[in-house]
């Protein structure tokens, strides 16, 4: 999994960087977005990040990218807690 947290101050560039990632995950969190983790896919983001969005950040904005390994234990609560079942529609 591939976690990615982002404080932009810009509203514009905020929201437009908000629906790329949303092509790519799911948000989890306001400014928190959870993708499947693929060193390709991750390659892509890094790449569009340092393409398109880089050069607009301000000294104030952040990005933070987490790679997590398999070996890595998420522990849910609340709504979160039914992120991770497996939902059956017959």
């Amino acid at each position: 999994m591939i976690v990615i947290s982002y404080d932009i101050s810009n509203d514009k560039l905020r929201t437009k960087f908000s629906k790329y990632l949303n092509r790519f995950g799911h948000r989890i969190q306001y400014s928190v977005f959870e993708i499947d983790n693929s060193s390709k896919l991750l390659n892509n983001i890094i790449c569009d990040i340092e393409n398109k969005y880089a050069k607009s950040f301000r000294e104030e904005d952040s990005v933070y990218i987490f790679k997590l390994s398999a070996s890595c234990e998420v522990v849910r609560y609340g709504y979160a807690k039914h992120e991770e079942e497996d939902i059956l529609i017959v």
